[in-house]
């Protein structure tokens, strides 16, 4: 235990675990949480046994204190650790369904589906939004905890699936709640953006509560409401400009002649009255407001054993745009009506249409059990927990073109739901030098996707040509004559007359889902783990673990990790490890459909995104999903030179089979289009309705193979001197992955390029924080290496990108501070996008970078403490 500088205050950073560890398991304290500073970070995650410090941790961890989470302007949390963990990032969608208000994240180069998410060190339930791109990406979603609730927060930045199980290839974040007895805080938050625009409101409170002598209830509260900004320009292409005055404005463009001082009032006011923008199609951040409550309750039965439980409750609501429908496009077609009058979408919309896409987020767990020690050796930790998430959609602004004039004009797409049970045993034997942890876990899970509103996905009787039955070879029927003869202008010799236009089904951008899309997939999996470590000498500790995991679905894997510390001086520590992993695709990353408006040639089509195992999917030639299995292997560095203490660390992640999305597959009802004319042929063999109106489809596969390598450095420096006291933190992560095996069967040239070069391969965090009587203040930097994007065969380099951040604090009082900062002080921003499919439909900068595209942001708080 010599390696543990222990204090009381160390049950703070335990949180529930700590009754696991007899010996750690000191009286609670009220102390200040600036305390905190002054004690070495202790990481629970890395070892099932005793916790250790991160300096002697034998894989990499990041502590977050309460002081780090709240010197950072975000109410997301998906934000907080992206600002303050180089190797974890986070990109904005705005166009791009649910991912526009889930936002999808990296650690390590590897997809969140790839990290495992604890609270407490209780598995996190999934979100119900499965990515529609990439990886499938089905993943916890982060922003559903609040800021405020937290105690700290572990980042192990290594493989741990055979201690923790599938999901925990690239590491493991575990977000420790508050267990305060008394006391609280409140905190107030403003903000908005340089542009004016992106205004935000959060507010914070956390409270705690003595429960009897010997427990607590700590209730955590978080409200935010942020608006949506507008960080593009004008559509204006060469098949359709909005505004005529624009340099861009092509006269001999398509549909220019529609371009009239009539259609551009309207389509302005359209921009106006939905957009509250200028533009006919914003890009920027969606509109957004949450609802998040935690409580965290424990109680001391005896001294031998105690109860615990903790639950959660978010209620959030989003909404952003799709792409703009221009006059006369595939969807804006004229149609004959039954009385064979001419009849066109721009009746409702005379200035085109811009979806508005908006999504309601419930989510709630509750996660309870019993932990203590049957004698002086064993420890154990039973739990049981449940956790939902769904996510319902509703589309307004758009119509179902295979319906008409009799569509309306708001739709309900469906609902979608992931549902968690798990019980779950843990066990800790103290073998004097020696730790072994061993349990048990049972996890059933559901995904559902449920039926949308009929008129979301319905077949529309103008989803054929010729629906009321006007024509026969080229000639009138007796209907067809009936309408001539009352003035209508049928023409059933024109192949161009409207009367043979086919309209798109469903909700124009984002089809309902219909019964044959609409199911359920459960399925139920049991693990076994074994943990053993402990000091082999003075100078070296070591670590072996071994996991057995059945899916019911995917059957059973067994993998393994070895991990190893060695103290070679009083200053420098040396420690790596290697270990296996293996993540079974979710029930959601099987189940998923999807048809939405991408770009997959630079230009708006409708893609449909099929389960793998599904007819159409299998149609195409798609196989059945099947486990991704990984490699770790990590070597670093650790040295504590007084108040300087840096760590190292060289990380490889070997990666089989992983799960991707196969670049779209165009579909083509023209007969010569060639393989687009057969893809479009297996559609309608599987029974796809509206498969005229569908431009592409995708599926997921288990791709390729991909190797993962990089480096973390992490250093921190301590002064202390007349003037204050200031902390210096660098953090700097190099990230590359490639393709282990060849990808062309499953990407075309682009994706492949992209895969590779389109993130940043460096970053880095600088911070100084210098504290002075009643005054603190903070710079951090943000750094962003260059990148690659590619478009046919034009590339484009990315230059890198410095953000800095200012905040000062006045503390009023002991209890009461008062906060004035800005992040991105100098407004900077990425480069603009010169490749036609990044740069298509108003947009200015590459939508989904992990570079910041928002510009700068100034905020105040209040915060007060009791």
């Amino acid at each position: 235990m010599e390696n543990f500088k222990l204090n009381k205050v160390v049950v703070a950073l335990l949180g529930a675990n700590a009754c696991l560890f007899p010996a750690l398991a000191l009286s609670q304290t009220n102390e200040s949480e600036t305390q905190l500073d002054n004690v070495e970070k202790i990481a629970v995650v890395g070892a099932r046994g005793a916790p250790r410090s991160v300096g002697t941790s034998p894989v990499p961890v990041d502590v977050l204190s309460v002081e780090d989470i709240e010197g950072v302007a975000f109410s997301d949390l998906n934000d907080v650790l992206k600002t303050l963990v180089p190797s974890y990032d986070l990109s904005r969608q705005p166009i791009s369904d649910g991912a526009t208000f889930i936002r999808p994240a990296t650690l390590r180069g590897m997809p969140t589906d790839k990290t495992l998410v604890l609270v407490n060190g209780k598995r996190r339930h999934r979100s119900a939004l499965v990515q529609i791109g990439g990886s499938g990406t089905q993943g916890p979603d982060l922003a559903t905890i609040p800021a405020v609730s937290l105690g700290a927060v572990e980042v192990l930045r290594d493989g741990a699936a055979a201690q923790y199980g599938s999901d925990a290839i690239a590491g493991v974040i575990n977000f420790q709640l508050k267990e305060n007895t008394e006391g609280g805080t409140f905190s107030a938050e403003y903000g908005e953006h340089f542009e004016g625009d992106g205004e935000s409101i959060t507010f914070g409170a956390n409270k705690g509560f003595a429960l009897g002598d010997d427990g607590f209830v700590s209730v955590s509260l978080e409200i935010n409401d942020t608006q949506s900004t507008s960080r593009g320009e004008q559509y204006c292409e060469s098949w359709f400009c909005v505004d005529p005055s624009l340099a861009d404005f092509n006269p001999d463009a398509s549909y220019a002649q529609y371009v009239t001082p009539e259609f551009f009032a309207a389509a302005q006011e359209m921009g106006r009255s939905v957009h509250s923008a200028d533009v006919v199609q914003p890009w920027g951040q969606p509109n957004a407001e949450a609802f998040r409550l935690f409580v965290n309750a424990g109680y001391d039965i005896s001294n031998d054993l105690s109860w615990y439980a903790f639950s959660n409750y978010t209620s959030s609501e989003g909404d952003g745009s799709f792409f703009y429908r221009y006059p006369f496009n595939s969807v804006m077609q004229n149609i004959r009506l039954e009385d064979g009058s001419i009849w066109n979408p721009l009746e409702i919309y005379p200035g085109g249409f811009t979806p508005r896409f908006t999504g309601e987020i419930e989510d709630y767990s509750f996660t309870t059990g019993i932990k203590g020690n049957t004698s002086s050796a064993l420890s154990y930790d039973l739990s049981a927990r449940y956790g939902y998430n769904e996510i319902a959609y509703t589309l307004a602004n758009t119509i179902n073109p295979s319906l008409g004039d009799a569509s309306g004009t708001e739709f309900n797409p469906g609902t979608l739901s992931n549902e968690e049970f798990q019980v779950q045993g843990d066990f800790i034997y103290d073998l004097d030098d020696m730790t072994l942890a061993f349990g048990v876990s049972y996890l059933d899970e559901t995904y559902d996707i449920a039926e949308g509103q009929l008129e979301s996905y319905i077949d529309g009787p103008y989803a054929k040509a010729d629906p009321w039955g006007f024509c026969s070879q080229d000639a009138p029927t007796s209907a067809g004559l009936t309408v001539i003869a009352n003035g209508s202008t049928l023409n059933c010799a024109d192949s161009d007359d409207p009367v043979y236009q086919v309209m798109a089904v469903g909700s124009n951008g984002f089809p309902g889902y219909s019964p044959e899309f609409s199911e359920s997939y459960s399925r139920d999996s049991y693990a076994i783990y074994g943990d053993v470590s402990g000091d082999i000498t003075d100078d070296l500790f070591a670590q072996a673990a071994i996991r057995f995991e059945d899916y019911s679905d995917f059957g059973s894997e067994v993998v393994y990790k070895l991990a190893g510390f060695y103290q070679a001086s009083e200053e420098i520590g040396l420690r790596g490890s290697i270990g296996t992993g293996f993540r079974a695709p979710t029930p959601g990353q099987q189940g998923t459909t999807n048809v939405s408006t991408r770009l997959p040639n630079g230009t708006p089509v409708a893609v449909g995104l099929f389960p793998a195992s599904g007819a159409v999917a299998q149609a195409l030639g798609a196989n059945a999903l099947k486990p991704e299995t990984s490699t770790n292997y990590t070597f670093g560095v650790t040295a504590d030179f007084g108040q300087l203490n840096i760590t190292l660390d060289y990380y490889l992640i070997e990666l089989e089979d992983r799960v991707n999305a196969v670049s779209t597959r165009d579909v083509s009802s023209d007969a010569s289009s060639g393989d687009a004319y057969d893809n479009f042929l297996a559609l309608q063999a599987a029974g796809v309705v509206g498969a005229e109106s569908i431009g592409g489809v995708n599926y997921f596969q288990n791709a390729f193979d991909t190797s993962t390598e990089g480096v973390d450095f992490v250093a921190t420096y301590s002064l202390k001197g007349e003037l204050g006291d200031t902390m210096l933190t660098g953090s700097i992560n190099y990230n590359k992955t490639e393709f282990a095996s060849d990808p062309s069967e499953f990407l075309n040239a682009e994706n492949q390029f992209d895969f590779e070069n389109g993130t940043p391969t460096m970053r880095g965090v600088f911070s100084a924080k210098h504290a002075y009587e009643s005054f603190q203040g903070l710079v951090r930097l943000s750094y962003y290496g260059e990148y690659d994007n590619i478009d046919g065969d034009d590339v484009q380099t990315f230059g890198s990108e410095v953000f800095v951040d200012l905040e000062g604090t006045y503390f009023i009082t002991e209890t009461l501070s008062l906060a004035f900062g800005v992040r991105n002080l100098f407004d900077n921003y990425p480069d603009p996008s010169d490749l036609p499919g990044d740069s298509c439909c108003g947009r200015i900068y590459r939508s989904d970078s992990v570079v910041d595209w928002q510009g700068g942001f100034y905020y105040t708080k209040l915060v007060a403490k009791f």
